[in-house]
């Protein structure tokens, strides 16, 4: 939950599952699903009725939980919260790309950003976001990122 690690710096809790094996020669983190090849998922998360949004501690907690259920290295995290009653603006840099999150309580609303490339799976962070903050509702949309022809 160390939000002040510095850029470049993996976070202590940091997982290799999705490329941060360092080899000799460059590894290709595009993948091919269903015959597409792609370099990552990226989702956009609406969050609605969520609970605990003002809360810094519990989103940076939450969304590193999320980070790394997909199987991604966290590389540095920050997140701003805007005062009392209000909302928290953060964002996980991953070696495999990032999490956001920009949180509206009065609103009970969140919005997210998960891309992640490789053999990362951006949908296994839902479990956590849903344990998290409780939302009565869930909007997602995904886009396929680095739509590529060659094979």
């Amino acid at each position: 939950m160390n939000a002040l690690t510095g850029p470049g710096t993996p976070d202590a809790s940091a997982s290799t599952a999705c490329g941060g094996a360092t080899t000799t020669e460059p590894k290709d983190y595009f993948v091919t699903r269903d015959g597409v090849r792609y370099a990552g998922a990226h989702l956009i998360i609406d969050l609605w009725d969520a609970h605990r949004l003002c809360d810094l501690a519990h989103v940076d907690r939450v969304l590193r939980q999320a980070a790394l259920d997909t199987g991604a290295t966290i590389l540095h995290g920050h997140f701003h919260h805007f005062g009392e009653g209000c909302g928290v603006s953060g964002v996980l840099v991953l070696a495999e790309s990032h999490v956001s999150i920009h949180t509206w309580p009065e609103r009970g609303y969140a919005a997210l950003d998960i891309f992640v490339c490789g053999g990362c799976d951006p949908y296994a962070a839902l479990p956590a976001l849903k344990a998290g903050f409780s939302p009565g509702r869930v909007q997602l949309a995904e886009h396929k990122r680095g739509l590529s022809d060659e094979p």
